[in-house]
């Protein structure tokens, strides 16, 4: 694997949160953010359905109740902005629900692949937007997206399965990088869509922002954390 892309530090002297400009994009993000929690939880409530064993299905059910968790923290902070968080969720339900359309897993082990990598490179993505928010939304955001113990569960049940069928590997690594495709091209979607969001990532003129070359950046690292996560499963990526 390509040796890694250290990720971005934060940005020493962002855009005060009394900056309207600067709130509208925060209060955008963590819409983003709560709504894609929203629908993690409801994903891995229904995956679970497909569990195999019970100890699996409870651990599944586990892991949605974590997402669900951390949605209210992000509904205070968009609170103390003065917006509504179900105003902020609104815009992002669209394209997050045709993400999870278009990748609705075929069985147990796509839908783990899928909580690991796709939630994983969601993840990716708001941390380095996460650079260039004030401490204390920059906190939230990148507490929201920690993996907690979920990953080892994935990790092991993955590699146990390719190890009694060898050939489920190569189903799923073509699955990983079907993912990758569709969560990439989520995210330049959503980006696009909200103006807000677009001037937080490009800058201003008191803050720096994502020039061509720091975007080339942030996909590389992107694509080497998609690339490690897969390792882990035992795929190809």
């Amino acid at each position: 694997m390509a040796e890694s892309v250290d990720a971005p530090a934060p940005v020493a002297n962002p855009v005060p949160d009394t900056d309207p400009a600067y709130r509208e994009a925060v209060v955008d993000l963590l819409g983003a953010i709560a709504y894609g929690e929203i629908s993690a939880f409801e994903r891995l409530a229904e995956d679970a359905k497909l569990a195999p064993t019970l100890p699996d299905k409870v651990d599944l059910a586990t892991m949605a109740s974590v997402e669900l968790a951390k949605v209210h923290r992000l509904h205070d902070r968009i609170r103390s902005f003065g917006a509504d968080p179900f105003d902020a969720m609104a815009p992002f339900s669209t394209p997050i629900d045709e993400f999870h359309g278009h990748t609705a897993p075929a069985d147990w082990y796509e839908g783990l692949v899928k909580a690991y990598v796709g939630d994983g490179l969601a993840n990716d993505f708001y941390r380095e937007i996460a650079a260039y928010l004030d401490p204390v939304t920059r906190d939230l955001v990148v507490s929201s997206m920690e993996e907690g113990t979920h990953a080892a569960f994935v990790v092991d049940r993955v590699r146990a399965g390719i190890v009694e069928d060898p050939r489920l590997g190569g189903r799923l690594a073509l699955w990983g990088r079907r993912l990758m495709g569709e969560a990439l091209t989520q995210a330049q979607r959503v980006a696009a869509d909200r103006d807000a969001l677009s001037a937080l990532l490009a800058g201003g003129v008191d803050r720096p922002g994502l020039d061509l070359a720091s975007l080339g950046r942030m996909f590389t690292r992107l694509t080497e954390r998609h690339m490690a996560r897969m390792a882990e499963l035992g795929l190809e990526a």
